[in-house]
C-alpha cells in the first residue's frame, strides 16, 4: 500500500530552498527538476518539494511508513539548514491515505 506524508512550510524563499536542496542532493539521486518543482527518489519514497508564493509545499510517497517518518527530519533539518536566518520552521506533518 503506497502512503503519503506531507507538509506545508511558510517561508519567503521557498524556491531558493528547493533548487539549493536539490543541488545538494543530485550527487547522491536522480534529482529532477520541472519547473520550481523539486523531485527526489530515495529508495522506497520519493519526495516532492513545490514552492509557492508563501512557502514549500512538501510531500513524501512511498510504502514504508516508518522509512517515510524518518525522511521527515531529514527534509526538515536540511531545509532548516538552507534557512538558518529563519529556522527552525514550522513543519505539520499530516498522514494522507489512499
Amino acid at each position: 500500500m503506497t502512503h503519503t506524508i506531507a507538509t506545508h512550510v511558510t517561508t519567503a524563499s521557498g524556491a531558493k530552498y528547493v533548487a539549493q536542496l536539490c543541488k545538494h542532493w543530485a550527487h547522491k539521486f536522480d534529482v529532477t527538476m520541472e519547473g520550481t518543482t523539486g523531485t527526489v527518489p530515495f529508495g522506497d519514497a520519493t519526495a516532492v518539494m513545490a514552492p509557492d508564493d508563501s512557502g514549500i509545499a512538501l510531500s513524501i510517497t512511498g510504502t514504508d511508513r516508518d522509512g517515510m517518518q524518518r525522511l521527515t527530519d531529514v527534509l526538515a533539518r536540511h531545509i532548516d539548514r538552507f534557512a538558518f536566518r529563519e529556522a527552525p520552521l514550522d513543519y505539520d506533518w499530516q498522514w494522507r491515505e489512499g
